[in-house]
Formats: C-alpha cells, sequence, structure tokens
C-alpha cells in the first residue's frame, strides 16, 4: 500500500478503479468482506470509500444496504453528454479569456502525455485524457466551473470506457485517432492564442464525437 496514502484514500482509489475498469461489473454487489481483505484492510476504510462512490453516483446502496455499483443507462449517458456539450465549451472560453503562463504550461505537458484511444486502450489512456481537460478546466479560473465539471467526468468514466469497448477496430481508424489529436491541439492552440470564440467552437466539435456518444449507441442497441 503507497506508503502516501491514508487507508481510506487507498480503499477508495482502489474501488474507484475497479468500477472504472469493469473489474467490478456494473449492476454487481460489491464484496466488501472479501476485497477488504484483498487490499489488506478493515472493512471500515471500504465502508467510507463506498459513502464516497455513492456520493460520486459510482456506487448504489439497496434498501438492504448491500452496496451496488451502479448501472449503465443510455439516458444517464445522453444527459451526461447534452450537459457537457454546454458546459466544456464555456469552461474553454473561459479559459482563453484567464488563461495564465503556468496554466499553459499544465495544458501543454498534458497534451504531451496524452496516447491514442483505441478499442483495446487502458484506463491509465483515458485518465491522461482527463488531465488534458482538466489543465483547460483549471484555467478558466472559475472553480465553482471545474468543480461541476470535475463531477460530471466522475459519473462519466465508465461510460467512455463502455465506448471504448464498444468500438470496433474498423471503426477507430487512424483517421479517426488523427482528428481526435487535431481537435485537443486546436483546443490548447485557441486557449493560448487568448480566441474564446474559437475554442469554444472547436471544444464543441470534440465534445460531439466524444466517447460518450458511441456508448449511448451501445447501450440503446443493447436495449433492443
Amino acid at each position: 500500500m503507497p506508503g502516501i496514502l491514508t487507508k481510506n484514500d487507498y480503499a477508495y482509489t482502489e474501488l474507484r478503479s475497479r468500477i472504472l475498469s469493469g473489474d467490478l461489473p456494473a449492476g454487481g454487489v460489491i464484496p466488501q468482506g472479501e476485497l477488504a481483505h484483498q487490499l489488506g484492510l478493515s472493512t471500515t476504510p471500504l465502508r467510507e470509500a463506498i459513502r464516497r462512490l455513492t456520493a460520486e453516483g459510482l456506487v448504489e446502496l439497496s434498501a438492504h444496504r448491500d452496496a451496488r455499483v451502479a448501472r449503465l443507462s443510455a439516458e444517464e449517458a445522453r444527459q451526461l453528454h447534452e450537459v457537457r456539450e454546454r458546459i466544456d465549451p464555456f469552461a474553454a472560453a473561459l479559459a482563453a479569456e484567464h488563461r495564465k503562463p503556468q496554466d499553459l504550461a499544465e495544458m501543454e505537458d498534458a497534451l504531451g502525455r496524452l496516447v491514442p484511444i483505441r478499442s483495446d486502450t487502458s484506463v491509465d489512456a483515458l485518465l491522461r485524457h482527463r488531465d488534458f481537460h482538466r489543465a483547460v478546466y483549471q484555467a478558466s479560473g472559475n472553480q465553482v466551473l471545474v468543480d461541476i465539471l470535475e463531477r460530471l467526468w466522475d459519473k462519466a468514466d465508465r461510460y467512455r470506457l463502455l465506448g471504448v469497448r464498444a468500438t470496433s477496430p474498423d471503426e477507430r481508424t487512424d483517421a479517426d485517432v488523427a482528428r481526435v489529436d487535431a481537435e485537443h491541439r486546436a483546443i490548447f492552440a485557441a486557449v493560448a492564442a487568448g480566441d474564446p470564440v474559437e475554442a469554444e467552437l472547436v471544444t464543441r466539435m470534440h465534445i460531439r464525437g466524444s466517447l460518450v456518444r458511441r456508448a449511448i449507441s451501445a447501450l440503446e442497441g443493447a436495449a433492443d
């Protein structure tokens, strides 16, 4: 167990990672005793982790107090996408207006660490994608907006992973990977240039082609 983490933080990080990776499947009961044993913890920090993840919408508590991984739904994915399509561009526009040299340095660093997201991609690749967008959010200078977007990312991460896994190799072509890379670079360029109109435009285009949209299609197809 990493020494820099408290037991509560360690339990939270591990449980969240297993939910996002799909090791703990959507709708499944979280085996608290078994997990506590695997992590070398008592059930107390695990219960605290479950409480935090319930607040984030990743865990549901039943009437019998069983903790289950929250189910995925096309409707929730659609609502998340609708909100992000409106406020992500707003955050990028604010970033273009308020960015400081340190903000641009952090954005450029995150941009350099991005790796292509393909059908066999890892959770780490998605986290790097999030790091870039988080750097844009932070550059907005609006902490209320940053907090809202962070919570949206917490709920949307599983849908992104589903979108990745629902994408066939034929769909995730080199051209598609190049498009996403160009969009990220265009967002950075617009923010760096202090152009809020362009930053808002390119970010909206980027969100419209997001992995959550692919997850919506996959979930709707599964329901047919």
